[in-house]
């Protein structure tokens, strides 16, 4: 099986690249939903722990734990401490799924990619990309996001021409869905070629 890892910094496409590649009927695993689910579950009580405030009701409260943060960036280390290796352990089971499935390509949706070097543990990367103009004025439209915010997450973030430098695949998003989604189907039909050994080295 192949293991292909999509990644993009906010606002590039990474959802709109997933779903086409699902309508393609390829499996993909969503890290961020994945996130979202633990920290309703299992993430919750440790995240508290460290965190003491940031849950509610047995959940964690985004933003309170966002203020947290915010007050204390240095802290985001130990928060991915208690979040990467449980998101790693979903990622193992979803993958030994697809493999006992059958399945011939895998995908990891993972925003951190390259950031967590989770890229070493897949056979092939993607990174959807589009000029910063553009990925700005996107995440301006979103709910919540004022510039300050913005520049906040980004600065976390790998530098999207250093992404695309190590990316094997890049798709620009600043076209028309139907160009990426095009773009999108020509890198399937290449990766069905690809070398396939990060199962067996990482994952099985």
């Amino acid at each position: 099986m192949l293991i292909v890892g999509l990644t993009g910094s906010l606002g590039m496409g990474k959802t709109t690249a997933a779903a086409h590649l699902r309508a393609r009927g390829l499996p993909v695993f969503d890290a961020d939903a994945e996130v979202h689910r633990l920290y309703a579950t299992t993430a919750a009580p440790l995240i508290e722990a460290a965190f003491p405030g940031a849950t509610r009701d047995g959940k964690v409260d985004r933003e309170q734990l966002a203020a947290a943060l915010m007050a204390e960036p240095q802290r985001f280390a130990e928060l991915e401490a208690i979040v990467h290796p449980l998101v790693r352990a979903s990622e193992r089971a979803f993958l030994n799924e697809e493999a006992a499935r059958g399945s011939a390509i895998a995908v990891l949706e993972i925003p951190l990619l390259f950031e967590t070097g989770a890229d070493k543990k897949v056979d092939a990367t993607i990174v959807v990309s589009a000029p910063a103009d553009v990925q700005r004025r996107r995440l301006a439209h979103r709910e919540g996001f004022d510039a300050k915010k913005i520049d906040s997450l980004l600065a976390r973030q790998m530098p999207d021409a250093e992404k695309r430098a190590r990316a094997d695949f890049v798709v620009d998003t600043s076209q028309s869905i139907e160009a990426s989604g095009a773009a999108l189907d020509a890198i399937i039909e290449k990766l069905r070629w690809h070398r396939r050994r990060a199962y067996a080295l990482y994952w099985a």
